[in-house]
């Protein structure tokens, strides 16, 4: 499981280790391992000697880091340019290495780059890009190296101009190949739209993890952590020992929804799906081993419930709302569900003690917590997690489960293939089986948008996708990650 920390813990626990190490001994360390990746960078795009470098280069500590790596690079024989945009704030230690070791400086950027290491702005920044840094890194992309080839952009620590707590890209941003960050991740990292300017991201070891006291903002679900998680039959199984998830979804209206989410409930790793709505006919035609029942009333004991996907909004599907939240199980409300909460009729069905998951996309977020998630969506899920006294998983390109205890989890596995009608319902019925399976609510959730995420990218190799192809993935995926 990666973690990821807030400013605040980051520099709170550079201090404290700062203290007990000689001076400049952290920005060694970190100078160090920023070289270390972009030698090897450089031996794979036409060898280090001779290789053109340029070092985009800020005030303050995280120039001083570019600068020192730089003189590394340029004792090892490239021919290494840094562009000072603050020249009266360098680092002039760092400075006096770079030129000692052959560096040079610039007032421009060069006709050519192998290379080019953003250390324009670190951690400690807020805002996007100013002139004239925005309109440097807008012409980067023009940067040819010796081959031809575009030049490699390596972010030091941070992509400079993103919002590190948060994951947005509140203005103009470099786009980096590769991030090298040092101590520990942060939220820009892994979450929001920064996150996908980060490209891939290398953690170095600076000696931070012991001091970072506070808990981190986010973590990150890794494959071990969630094939560890994943309830698996033993020899004395049987149907009802793996767990019953009910689903009241679809309707005759929609009854796509209906056959999406037992398909997605269908591939966890309960024993058995009962099935409760007006579609129920079409689903034990596509689905034979599903037991169905026209409403929850009549469905059977289950274990868990899902319900909301393609149920509409309309009396009928008030009355099974409540049916499904007047019981004492675990439940997962999607789509037109989370519709009828918005207006305040359910609102005392809401106060029960067992476990409740909403997974809103932005909009269903918006028309019920009155406000788009905004800059932060982790703090956003958090609020609304508290305010509901529920797991709440909002949907994304970097989904966010948050618990209203305050705890969060982004999922890296997101790709742009789910975003097709229907995919939600897939997500929904896997999640629904978990939570049968016995799984905790915020891991059930975790876990089912890690796999989710990555039966998207398979069905994603055989071209267009949709919410079918995801949910046939499924499968594949699973066999895949637990065996």
């Amino acid at each position: 499981m990666r973690q990821a920390w807030r400013v605040a813990v980051v520099r709170a626990a550079e201090q404290t280790l700062m203290a007990t190490l000689p001076d400049g001994t952290l920005m060694q360390r970190a100078a160090a391992g920023l070289a270390r990746r972009c030698l090897l960078l450089l031996a794979e795009s036409g060898g280090v000697y001779g290789a053109p470098v340029l070092l985009l280069v800020g005030s303050g500590d995280n120039g001083g880091d570019t600068l020192y790596a730089g003189a590394r690079l340029a004792a090892r024989g490239a021919q290494v340019r840094a562009l000072l945009l603050n020249p009266e704030r360098v680092h002039l230690a760092a400075l006096a290495a770079l030129r000692g070791a052959g560096g040079r400086t610039v007032r421009d950027l060069p006709e050519r780059a192998d290379l080019v290491l953003d250390g324009i702005v670190g951690i400690g920044a807020s805002g996007g890009l100013r002139p004239p840094a925005a309109d440097l890194v807008a012409r980067l992309g023009d940067l040819r190296g010796r081959a031809g080839r575009r030049a490699v952009v390596v972010a030091v620590d941070v992509p400079s101009g993103v919002a590190v707590d948060t994951g947005d890209v509140p203005g103009d941003a470099v786009d980096a190949d590769v991030t090298v960050t040092f101590g520990c991740l942060k939220p820009a990292h892994v979450v929001g739209p920064a996150a996908a300017r980060t490209g891939h991201v290398e953690l170095v070891d600076i000696g931070l993890g012991p001091v970072l006291r506070a808990d981190p903002a986010v973590r990150v679900p890794d494959a071990p952590d969630v094939a560890g998680w994943w309830p698996q039959p033993g020899p004395a199984s049987d149907k009802y020992s793996r767990g019953v998830v009910g689903v009241a979804t679809g309707s005759a209206q929609y009854p796509g929804a209906a056959l999406l989410s037992v398909a997605g409930a269908l591939a966890g790793p309960a024993g058995m799906v009962r099935y409760a709505g007006s579609a129920h006919a079409e689903v034990v035609r596509a689905h034979p081993s599903v037991v169905v029942a026209p409403k929850v009333a009549d469905a059977g004991r289950v274990q868990a419930w899902v319900c909301g996907s393609g149920i509409g909004t309309d009396a009928g599907a008030r009355t099974e709302l409540r049916s499904v939240l007047a019981t004492s199980l675990p439940v997962l409300l999607d789509a037109d569900a989370i519709t009828l909460l918005v207006d305040g009729q359910h609102a005392n069905d809401l106060r029960r003690d067992a476990p409740l998951v909403i997974t809103p996309h932005d909009g269903e977020f918006t028309r019920l917590a009155g406000e788009a998630p905004g800059a932060d969506r982790v703090d956003a899920a958090c609020r609304l997690a508290a305010w509901l006294n529920a797991v709440v998983l909002l949907k994304g390109d970097r989904t966010v489960v948050a618990t209203p205890a305050g705890e969060a989890w982004v999922n890296p596995t997101g790709s742009a293939a789910l975003a097709t009608a229907g995919s939600g319902d897939v997500l929904a019925g896997l999640l629904g089986s978990l939570l049968a399976g016995g799984l905790p609510p915020e891991r059930a959730a975790v876990a089912a948008a890690y796999v989710h995420g990555l039966a998207g990218r398979r069905a994603a190799e055989g071209g267009p996708v949709t919410s079918a192809d995801v949910a046939a993935a499924l499968r594949t995926v699973l066999a895949g990650l637990l065996g």
